[in-house]
Parts: structure tokens; C-alpha cells; sequence
């Protein structure tokens, strides 16, 4: 009759698949992976974006929080506000199934940014104009005065 390994014995083929270990990141790993600094992590994390495990005061972030700060940072520099990162994150963190009305909701808040977007490209193009139009006038007005300077 044998008996079962005793747990200080080393692991074979027969004792099943090892227990696949997570990548883990420290805060300041992360800071440095995405040009960030470590205030930045830390009011993320004050606002619900980020949850770190904690190991006394020692933050432990791990690959899912990697993908959070990551869709936090391109949802700030595409023009998100906080409320609507919240809400991807959190679209984020529940849809390993693809949820259809996951889905939709992120389609929706796309598409408004996307038409925000379109109407400031569209303010700026006419604040453009208009500002040809004061520069022309502008030199005209210099121009009927002669070079008296």
C-alpha cells in the first residue's frame, strides 16, 4: 500500500498541475510601465478605479489591475471623466462573458464621446475661421496705415 506524497514533497506529473502563479506589480512598477507617478496610482485607487490587495502598507497590485489603471489612463487622455471610466472599468471587471448589455452601454458611451469630440473639432475649425478673419482684417488696417513704426 503507498501513501500520498507528504506536503513537503516535491511536486510530480501524478500530483496534477501546479498552481500557476500570478504576475504581481509593486506601485512603483507600475508608475515607471506607464509614465505615471505614484500620487497618480494612489488617487485612482482613492477613487475606486484600482483595488490593490495590502499586505500591512505595502500595495500589491496584480494583472487585472494593470488593465484598470491602463483603460483609466486612455479614458483620461481620450477626454472621459472619471464617472465614465468608472463605469468601463466596471464593464471591464464583469464581463469575462461578453454581456450584450455590457456591451451596448460601452457602444453608447462611445458613441456620445465620439459626437463630443465632433462637435469641438467642429468649434475649433469656426474659432479658427474667425481668427483668420480678425488676423486679415487686421493687416489690412496695418496696411492702410503705412510704415510709420
Amino acid at each position: 500500500m503507498t501513501q500520498p506524497p507528504s506536503s513537503s514533497a516535491p511536486a510530480t506529473a501524478q500530483d496534477g498541475p501546479l498552481p500557476r502563479q500570478r504576475r504581481t506589480y509593486s506601485i512603483g512598477e507600475l508608475a515607471k510601465m506607464f509614465e505615471v507617478t505614484t500620487r497618480t496610482i494612489r488617487f485612482y485607487e482613492q477613487e475606486g478605479l484600482l483595488a490593490p490587495e495590502r499586505r500591512g502598507q505595502t500595495r500589491i497590485y496584480d494583472e487585472k489591475d494593470r488593465v484598470r489603471l491602463k483603460l483609466t489612463l486612455r479614458g483620461k487622455r481620450l477626454g472621459f471623466s472619471l464617472a465614465e471610466i468608472r463605469e468601463v472599468v466596471m464593464m471591464y471587471d464583469a464581463m469575462p462573458d461578453g454581456n450584450r448589455r455590457q456591451l451596448r452601454r460601452l457602444i453608447e458611451i462611445l458613441t456620445d464621446k465620439r459626437r463630443n469630440l465632433e462637435r469641438q473639432l467642429e468649434d475649433i475649425r469656426l474659432m479658427q475661421l474667425e481668427l483668420d478673419d480678425v488676423e486679415r482684417r487686421a493687416r489690412d488696417v496695418l496696411a492702410s496705415l503705412g510704415d510709420s513704426d
